[in-house]
């Protein structure tokens, strides 16, 4: 089975990229295709004719299909259904999987985007790289834990745990829904998506443009024309956000964080207001300090922090009534870091190994 094909698609609300993949690389060049999330009819055409495209490549028949597509959704039963943000159309519930199995006779396997992308980043991504690196620098310290974040249209999340992929009992390993950190009405997501960045900007600035993140960056950038101060204010609160909503996740999982998508080429802006918010402290009742995440975390992607990230920490604790020592290292620590293979690589990878592992 490590030699099969396996079809897959990234199922973004804006474009659908098609591919196969096998052995963890791509073997065909990348179809894409916009994806008409507000008409069903449409929708559903697109990714049979992105599929069909993708097979007319091929000298052998896939083994499966498996993509990743938004949720909520029963993924085991390949039913999309509920609260789509970004696929409205589905919001009624569409037997997806069943529909594709019928017209392509093969296995299809659906998951959440950023559940797919976590497995691909933990399994042969960022995660290994950085274990690797690890070794290198003379490190005791391996990772098996993976939160994964897509940056993007929405706000995803999956994690993986000892080379586990959890979806949940009911698919539902979600963190969009958690709390904006300053409108405790709404959604987390609203501060951190692509329409978060260029709502912000738009208010920061007193305008009502049209913008794609990508113009934002470019303001901010001095390339193009507009306030640069609220473009980089905009990511600013984007790092702030997400920062908030990470840490919560961090708290309770502890592993490397790992973030991908289009939005993670102005890491520069909103990184430093991500690693502030997670850095941040609490108090007790008593007024003690107690930091917000237990463990020190860095950024992986900057080397100077890596090397402290890799450096070994040693204490003796003695053994009370014994002339015996045990060594320990006492620093608890956790990094974030940005995909080293790209959201759309590693969905493929996480779809075609979750395919592969249960056919």
């Amino acid at each position: 089975m490590n030699d099969a094909i396996v079809l897959t698609l990234d199922a973004g609300g804006t474009n659908f990229v098609f591919s196969a993949i096998r052995k963890h690389e791509f073997i065909t060049k990348k179809i894409t295709l916009p994806s008409f999330p507000h008409d069903l009819t449409q929708c559903i055409a697109q990714i049979i004719k992105g599929f069909e495209t993708v097979l007319q490549m091929l000298d052998e028949k896939p083994a499966a299909i498996s993509f990743a597509f938004p949720g909520p959704a029963d993924y085991p039963n390949g039913i999309i259904g509920g609260y789509l943000p970004n696929f409205p159309s589905f919001r009624e519930g569409v037997a997806l999987k069943r529909i594709l199995e019928k017209h392509f006779e093969m296995p299809v396997f659906i998951n959440n985007d950023a559940d797919l992308f976590a497995y691909g980043e933990a399994m042969y991504g960022t995660l290994p790289h950085i274990n690797n690196r690890l070794r290198e620098y003379g490190s005791h310290k391996q990772y098996r834990n993976l939160l994964g974040y897509t940056f993007g249209t929405g706000f995803g999340f999956g994690f993986v745990s000892g080379g586990r992929l959890h979806i949940g009992d009911n698919s539902c390993v979600e963190t969009f829904c958690l709390r904006h950190k300053h409108q405790h009405s709404l959604i987390v997501e609203e501060g951190v998506s692509a329409r978060a960045v260029t709502r912000a900007y738009n208010e920061l600035a007193g305008t009502s443009l049209d913008l794609e993140p990508k113009d934002v960056f470019d303001i901010a950038e001095g390339n193009r024309e507009g306030n640069a101060d609220a473009a980089r204010e905009s990511f600013r609160l984007f790092g702030e956000i997400a920062g908030d909503a990470i840490a919560t996740a961090a708290s309770l999982i502890d592993g490397v964080v790992v973030v991908g998508g289009g939005i993670t080429a102005a890491k520069k802006y909103f990184m430093p207001a991500m690693l502030k918010e997670m850095r941040d402290t609490l108090c007790s009742a008593s007024g003690e300090t107690v930091n917000r995440l237990q463990m020190q975390v860095f950024n992986l992607d900057d080397e100077s922090e890596f090397r402290q990230f890799a450096t070994n920490y040693s204490e003796r604790v003695k053994v009370l009534g014994y002339d015996e020592y045990v060594e320990y290292d006492p620093v608890k620590r956790i990094g974030i870091a940005t995909s080293t293979i790209g959201a759309t690589k590693s969905i493929s990878i996480g779809a075609a190994l979750y395919a592969l592992n249960n056919l």
